[in-house]
């Protein structure tokens, strides 16, 4: 299974679990937007389109925070056969957080492939109840991993094995 790493707002840095993964997941590719600290929905969208629009084999997307409602909106505009799941990690809130208001309204529709909302009960970015929100309207799956934060460098998770664990047991049920 192909991996396609979709990183959020600023890109995931070195000590980012994204990062980490990028290089021990056999079979991964990594989404490079043109404008990491100014997003605009209608260029990350685009740009994440032409990636996925190069996938020659069946391929997860593995998004963390922006990068969650940008592949939220991929799959809810466009389709490739190649995209068999989202597994999708610390979803921001477009319709509260200010400076990806862009992203705004918050897709609130099921997606066309299964998925894994991952969540933290102290997200600075989302409370708990909204991001659980997002999966059941989605119509994904729900871990809760306790209090991590936004999931990110900052949480110091480096290879993050339980999230490991949680994107091998998603794949096992696709």
């Amino acid at each position: 299974m192909h991996h396609l790493i979709i990183p959020g707002l600023n890109n995931s840095g070195p000590d980012h679990w994204q990062s980490f993964w990028e290089k021990s997941l056999p079979d991964t590719s990594r989404v490079v937007q043109e404008n990491w600290d100014h997003p605009e929905k209608c260029d990350w969208v685009s740009r994440l389109s032409r990636y996925i629009s190069k996938l020659d084999s069946d391929t997860v997307l593995v998004a963390h925070s922006l990068g969650v409602v940008t592949a939220v909106e991929w799959l809810l505009e466009e389709k490739n056969p190649y995209v068999k799941g989202a597994f999708l990690v610390a979803p921001p809130d477009a319709d509260s957080v200010e400076i990806i208001h862009d992203f705004a309204p918050m897709p609130m529709q099921k997606l066309p492939v299964p998925s894994m909302v991952i969540a933290s009960t102290n997200d600075p970015f989302v409370t708990f109840e909204r991001a659980e929100a997002f999966a059941k309207a989605w119509g994904s799956a729900f871990v809760n991993v306790g209090n991590l934060g936004h999931i990110n460098a900052k949480t110091h998770l480096g290879e993050w094995p339980e999230g490991r664990r949680f994107l091998a047991e998603f794949e096992a049920s696709i």
